[in-house]
């Protein structure tokens, strides 16, 4: 059997991966719209979305708390009967988990579908627990309110807040001459840009400090349910690498695939993204950030016309977005099964 501290440096190490594959997914999702209105050129779009990612990414454990104590019971996952074997079994259950929501991060993203990150890892644990102790291990209770619930919420809430932000930011500016208010509109997204990418950081990074706080805890190397500072730092900054390195398939297919993004759009988006993700991570709800901006988007190009947003690339993103929970569980059980069957 492996070394326990062996295997918890492995859980960090597997962690980190998925939160470098989470910024390189979700690169695109930040600044599509910005690049796809030519507010900012793609490298100063990148250094802004990894500077705000970073700051984002130190603030508030409410998501993390959620992800360390709202999907397994915690007390199931911990036994403390000595039993070694189980005791081995649970710490191969948070590997499992991770290595689940990695492999279905890497599959979306070689195929530059704008899948959920969060949901994948949410997914790998919720299989790699069952595989664990059977459906008892989960909090039922917990996942719908927290999970299963923003899975839909989430998403319909970004398509009538971009619907909403667009139609009523086109009222107002109907009388405007278009090239002005291109280049007010232009201005305000550098803004409203940055607080989006602030956003994705507060709420997608705090889901890897999550399971690394959970690891520490079932290793006995944090007494408490807490996300030490280190944590915290190494999340942030491994977040950072994966947004400045990865996620140009899914640029092109935010950016330019829907429909195409005039300015107004573009601040419309981000604008109403950024609300909905933030009221997300103030109740600890571990939501998508790629549900919320896609369906923005889609919400955005609807005021035009029903028949200017590409519906065919939207129902290959929502068949995604529905597959990645029950595939991701499935990776995640699976990758139980095999890790406790060749080191236990």
């Amino acid at each position: 059997m492996l070394e326990l501290p062996l295997l918890l440096i492995v859980i960090v190490g597997a962690a980190l991966v998925f939160d470098y594959t989470n910024g390189a997914n979700d690169t695109g999702n930040v600044i599509a719209t910005v690049i796809a209105t030519r507010a900012l050129t793609p490298k100063q779009a990148v250094v802004m979305a990894a500077v705000f990612n970073f700051i984002g990414a130190l603030m508030g454990t409410a998501v993390a708390m959620t992800v360390v104590s709202g999907i397994v019971n915690i007390e199931k996952i911990s036994p403390g009967s000595g039993d070694v074997t189980a005791l081995a079994g649970c710490k191969f259950l948070v590997l499992a988990a991770v290595l689940g929501a990695i492999a279905w991060n890497v599959l979306t993203w070689l195929l530059g579908l704008p899948s959920s990150s969060s949901h994948a890892l949410v997914g790998g644990l919720i299989g790699a627990g069952i595989a664990y102790g059977g459906f008892g291990m989960l909090k039922v209770g917990s996942i719908m309110t927290k999970v299963v619930v923003p899975i839909f919420a989430s998403p319909l809430a970004g398509l009538l807040v971009g619907y909403g932000a667009t139609l009523g930011l086109t009222w107002l500016s109907v009388r405007a001459r278009p090239r002005p208010a291109n280049r007010l509109f232009r201005r305000l997204q550098i803004f409203s840009s940055s607080v989006m990418a602030f956003s994705h950081g507060m709420n997608d990074a705090q889901k890897t400090m999550g399971l690394i706080a959970l690891a520490l805890y079932i290793f006995g190397r944090n007494p408490e349910l807490a996300v030490p500072l280190w944590v915290k730092l190494a999340c942030a900054t491994v977040m950072v690498l994966g947004t400045v390195t990865g996620g140009w398939r899914i640029v092109k297919t935010l950016g330019s695939k829907f429909f195409r993004m005039e300015p107004i759009h573009g601040f419309a988006i981000q604008t109403a993204s950024a609300l909905v993700i933030e009221g997300a991570t103030h109740f600890g709800a571990p939501i998508s950030t790629t549900h919320v901006i896609s369906s923005a988007v889609l919400g955005a190009g609807s005021v035009r016309s029903l028949s200017a947003v590409r519906w065919k690339v939207a129902g290959r993103m929502v068949t995604a977005w529905f597959l990645t929970l029950p595939a991701a569980a499935l990776v995640g059980a699976l990758m139980f099964w095999l890790l406790t069957a060749l080191f236990i």
